[in-house]
């Protein structure tokens, strides 16, 4: 089946209609297209492209209206593109292409920057960022899942599950393999190692837990024991890590466990995983009735014991504040203006960095807070009140730069290159 399709026509042609979704959702206007280049493939954009000395790292971050491509490692703005409406992007996985989501599915973004492999040695290039034609339909897009050499986009309102090898977006526009959840919810869904693949369970009223099929399709493994399932971690040995309203589903060698909360209602829906560690990074909330609860602690689920453990940071945080750093180290960006680096099986803090001014997590998700994004070595700070981004030196706690951008940002995420 092929569900990618190619947007025909330019500005006028434009999509008008919104998508309102709760929690971690997505609301999104489409594309002008009048942007010179931003109609490309990514065959296109490699005709022009810039053979560079070393890969060249680039950020890509969202703005009311737009989406700003920046140098990793200068912050300078490469391009800017516009794109009415709120933006989520998130990462294929590739180390180019991010996927954007708008209001008939996720659209493919290059981010202009990749390494191929040509005999013995390794060539960088460098081209303009492009917001392609390539859109891979489905009603109401979600959670985008890259692990084990896969990346799954999954559809909250049809239920749909995209699955793509990461490497085939080389060619900017593959064919996904194409499944079903039992029905349309705010879901999740992870290809596994094996070819089997785990999604969530639920209707548009209730979540309820996942299930696990092969890859004919035979249901392998199922769970409901997971009210509120919200958001996945994978940890070290493919261990993965679903949040429940009363703790962790965890799902290691072929079945699946539960960690409890300590509380009757201890929701972890937003977590951080590391191949470098067992120990999944979760947020961790009491307050069922809460219009906007801003926890203060932690959770750190051992997915090897199965155990968890609470860390009281001494500060509240977001859903966008946790990262986990190069050898597995939590991180957490507190409303104290911190970096709050964490090691993971003993729960203490290790380090705390200054980086930005104290800050209140808004009560409307999708208004811009401080966010936090890893890329190797390096956690990238985003300060949406002065419209500046930070680079933090994870080995020495250094902020090492810092840019005023010509928009606030609200969402950051990147590319490798």
């Amino acid at each position: 089946m092929r569900t990618q399709r190619t947007i025909i026509g330019s500005a006028s042609a434009a999509l008008a209609a919104a998508l309102v979704l709760a929690g971690c959702s997505t609301s999104s206007d489409e594309a002008d297209l009048e942007n010179a280049g931003h109609g490309e493939s990514g065959e296109t954009a490699a005709e022009d492209a810039e053979e560079l000395d070393a890969p060249a790292p680039r950020l890509v971050t969202t703005y009311d209206g737009g989406i700003m491509t920046l140098d990793a490692q200068t912050l300078e703005v490469i391009d800017d593109t516009k794109l009415e409406g709120f933006n989520r992007v998130n990462p294929v996985g590739d180390s180019r292409h991010v996927m954007v989501s708008v209001a008939e599915g996720f659209r493919l973004f290059d981010a202009g920057t990749w390494s191929e492999q040509h005999g013995d040695h390794a060539h960088s290039y460098a081209s303009a960022p492009a917001l392609t034609d390539t859109v891979f339909e489905t009603d109401t897009p979600g959670h985008v899942v890259r692990h084990g050499g896969s990346t799954v986009l999954f559809g909250d309102g049809d239920g749909k599950i995209q699955t793509f090898d990461t490497e085939s977006f080389a060619g900017g526009a593959p064919d996904p393999q194409v499944s079903q959840a039992e029905e349309p919810h705010h879901g999740v869904a992870v290809k596994l190692e094996d070819g089997s693949i785990l999604h969530t369970i639920g209707t548009e009223e209730e979540r309820s837990g996942a299930k696990v099929v092969d890859a004919e399709g035979k249901e392998i493994a199922r769970s409901e024991d997971c009210p509120g399932v919200h958001g996945e971690a994978a940890a070290e040995g493919e261990a993965i890590a679903l949040g429940c309203e009363d703790g962790i589903l965890l799902y290691t060698d072929g079945k699946f466990s539960k960690v409890d909360a300590e509380d009757d209602y201890g929701r972890i829906g937003n977590q951080a995983g590391s191949d470098e560690s067992p120990v999944v990074l979760g947020d961790y909330k009491v307050d069922e009735d809460a219009e906007l609860e801003r926890p203060s602690r932690i959770s750190l689920t051992d997915t090897a014991a199965g155990t968890m453990q609470l860390v009281d940071l001494g500060s509240s945080y977001s859903f966008r504040s946790l990262g986990r750093g190069p050898d597995g180290e939590a991180l957490v960006l507190g409303t104290d203006g911190t970096l709050k680096v964490i090691d993971p099986d003993s729960g203490d803090i290790d380090e705390e960095y200054p980086v930005i001014d104290e800050w209140e997590e808004p009560v409307d998700w999708q208004q811009a807070r401080p966010t936090l994004f890893v890329q190797g070595e390096k956690a990238y700070v985003s300060d949406p009140d002065k419209s500046e981004l930070h680079i933090v030196d994870l080995g020495t706690g250094r902020v090492e730069k810092t840019a005023e951008l010509p928009h606030p940002t609200d969402e950051v995420t990147g590319v490798t290159g």
